[in-house]
């Protein structure tokens, strides 16, 4: 257990401290751009995940019965949905545009249910 106990406390120190430095500094575009292509890669991954997620929160809302029969297609169209969004914003990485699906990642509020926003919609950056 002591083998495993240092490289994790050491791994999430180092992301913390990233994340937190990252918010502090404006990215460059080339980070924009990869931060998009990831998020759209990591969409297109984990979108099977979709399923049990609406299951879940179906069956939570409701009954067993609606849980699984309603949550395991709705989960069917958002893991296509979450398939096709992160296919989109792998593709147009190059155009700094917001996120198409909320939450953002599947991970992110895994009780919310999966939205669609505004499409192409340019991402606000401040001048400081």
């Amino acid at each position: 257990m002591k083998k495993f106990t240092f490289p994790i406390l050491l791994l999430s120190l180092l992301l913390v401290s990233s994340s937190s430095f990252a918010e502090q500094q404006p990215q460059s575009y080339g980070s924009q751009v990869g931060d998009k292509a990831l998020n759209g890669f990591t969409n297109m991954t984990t979108a099977i995940l979709e399923i049990p997620k609406n299951i879940i929160n179906t069956t939570n809302d409701s009954n067993i019965i609606l849980g699984s029969v309603g949550g395991l297609a709705k989960g069917i169209v958002h893991t296509v949905g979450r398939m096709m969004t992160g296919l989109t914003d792998l593709v147009t990485a190059p155009l700094l545009t917001k996120p198409i699906v909320q939450p953002e990642y599947i991970w992110d509020d895994f009780d919310l249910d999966t939205t669609y926003g505004d499409n192409f919609r340019l991402k606000e950056h401040s001048e400081n």
